[in-house]
C-alpha cells in the first residue's frame, strides 16, 4: 500500500501483535517485522509507536473502552490499531488526521468505522493520559513500596550512557562529546544521534552500557593481572570493563552468535580476553580464578525503561524459572573461585526473588559494597548488598534496576 507511513505502522501493529500474544520481546520480534520497512527513520518511527504503546498500554485500554459501547477483546486488532493511533497522537504528536490516513488502513477488510469513530470521540473529548504509566497488573504487588517512585521514571526512554576505554580520559569525552559524566569512567548523553556515528565510535574509545549495567565489573577493582571468570558474558560490556582494568578474563557465553559480536568490539576498542562459546552449567574451567562475575540471566524487568514490553510478557512462573536458574549458576560459580576470591553477583531485575532472596542464600564472607565505590546518590542496602531501580538518579536521567551482592571465599 502506497500511504506514506503505512510501512512503519504496519511494522508497529507487528511488534505489538508479537509481545502480546506471542510472548516475544521487542527485540526479538524487530528482527522480522521491521525487515519490510525502508529507512532508519521509518524503522525507528516503527519502535517508537510500538514501544509508546507498550509503556502507555494500560492507560491507552482504558481511554478506548472509555469510548466504545460494548468491550473490544483484549486481543482484537481494532484494539491494538487504536493504541498505535492514540500512541502516535498523545505521545509522539502526529496530527489526527495523519493518524487516520495511515492507521486506518490497517484495519482494510475490518472495523475501520469503529476504530475512526472511538479515535474521533477520543480527539473531540481531547483525552489526556495520565501523569504517568500505570503498571501492568501484579507489578505494583511485586514492587512494594518503590513502585509509585518507580512509574514516574518509565515515562521517557533513557538517555546514552557510555563506559570509556580509559577512565582518565572521562573530563576530556565528556567535553568532546558535550554529555555529563557521573562516575569515573562514565559519559551520559541525550539519546538522539546514531551511535555508529558519534565522536569516538570507529576508534573504540567507549561502548554503550547502562551506567547500573557498570556497576558490577567496577566492584571487582583493579586486576593487576589475575583471572577472573566473566560467567554469563554477553553483550560484553563487562568483560571489555575488567579487561581494560587490568583483569585476565576468561568470558563465558553460551551463544555463538554473541560471542562473535564480543569478539568484533574486543577488536574495535583493542582489548583482549579469552572467549569461550560454552554452557556454564558443564564447562569445565582449566584451574580456579581469583574472581568470577555472574550477571546472571533474568526476566529483566530493571530494563522496563528501554524495554516497556518487559512488563506485559514477565509474569510468576518467568521469576521462579529464572531464580532456580540463578541458584544453579550460583552453585557453578562458587566452584569456579579460588580460595581468598572475589564473587560478585547482579542481576537487572527488580524482583527479590532474583536478587535479595539469591543473596541470602549465599554462605561466602560478605564483602559488603560501600558508599566510597559508587557513583554519588546511590547507597548500599544495611546488608551492604545494592538496589537500584528506575527511580534514582532520576534528576540527572535515572539508571536501570539491578541487584548487586559480592562476597570472599
Amino acid at each position: 500500500m502506497d500511504i506514506p507511513g503505512y510501512p512503519a505502522r504496519r511494522a508497529a501493529l507487528n511488534l505489538l501483535d508479537a509481545v502480546l500474544r506471542r510472548g516475544e520481546t521487542l527485540d526479538q520480534a524487530g528482527h522480522t517485522a521491521l525487515r519490510p520497512v525502508q529507512g532508519d527513520a521509518d524503522r525507528a518511527l516503527a519502535r517508537a509507536l510500538a514501544g509508546e504503546a507498550l509503556r502507555w498500554l494500560i492507560d491507552l485500554d482504558v481511554l478506548i473502552d472509555s469510548a466504545t459501547r460494548l468491550p473490544l477483546s483484549p486481543d482484537a486488532k481494532v484494539r491494538s490499531v487504536l493504541r498505535l493511533m492514540l500512541a502516535g497522537w498523545l505521545r509522539l504528536e502526529t496530527p489526527p488526521h495523519a493518524v487516520i490516513a495511515t492507521a486506518l488502513p490497517l484495519l482494510e477488510g475490518g472495523p475501520r468505522r469503529l476504530a475512526h469513530g472511538v479515535f474521533s470521540t477520543l480527539v473531540k473529548r481531547r483525552a489526556s493520559l495520565p501523569p504517568s504509566p500505570s503498571l501492568a497488573a501484579g507489578v505494583p504487588e511485586r514492587w512494594g513500596e518503590r513502585a509509585d517512585a518507580i512509574a514516574p521514571a518509565l515515562i521517557v526512554p533513557p538517555p546514552l550512557d557510555l563506559t570509556l576505554r580509559y577512565p582518565a580520559t572521562t573530563l576530556e569525552w565528556t567535553e568532546r562529546l558535550g554529555g555529563v559524566s557521573l562516575a569515573r569512567g562514565h559519559v551520559r548523553l541525550a539519546r538522539g544521534e546514531a551511535v555508529e556515528r558519534l565522536e569516538g565510535f570507529a576508534e573504540g574509545a567507549w561502548w554503550v552500557q547502562d551506567l547500573a549495567a557498570s556497576l558490577p565489573a567496577r566492584l571487582l577493582g583493579a586486576g593487576e593481572g589475575r583471572r577472573v571468570l566473566d560467567l554469563c558474558a554477553a553483550p560484553g560490556g563487562k568483560t571489555m570493563q575488567l579487561a581494560a582494568t587490568g583483569w585476565e578474563v576468561t568470558a563465558l557465553d553460551s551463544s555463538t552468535r554473541r560471542i562473535e559480536r564480543m569478539q568484533a568490539n574486543l577488536a574495535r576498542t583493542g582489548l583482549a580476553a579469552e572467549l569461550v562459546p560454552a554452557d556454564a552449567m558443564e564447562w569445565k574451567a582449566p584451574a580456579r580464578f581469583d574472581a568470577v562475575l555472574l550477571d546472571a540471566p533474568c526476566t529483566a524487568t530493571g530494563t522496563c525503561r528501554r524495554h516497556p514490553d518487559v512488563l506485559h510478557r514477565i509474569r510468576a512462573r518467568h521469576i521462579e524459572e529464572m531464580a532456580e536458574l540463578q541458584q544453579r549458576l550460583l552453585k557453578r560459580a562458587l566452584g569456579y573461585l579460588a580460595p581468598g576470591g572475589a564473587l560478585v553477583f547482579a542481576t537487572c531485575s527488580l524482583e527479590r526473588e532474583e536478587g535479595e532472596e539469591q543473596a541470602a542464600r549465599i554462605r561466602l564472607t560478605p564483602d559488603p559494597i560501600r558508599v566510597e565505590e559508587l557513583p554519588v546518590g546511590l547507597v548500599p542496602t544495611p546488608e551492604g548488598w545494592l538496589r537500584t531501580d528506575p527511580a534514582m538518579l532520576a534528576e540527572v536521567g535515572g539508571l536501570d534496576g539491578f541487584f548487586i551482592a559480592r562476597w570472599r571465599s
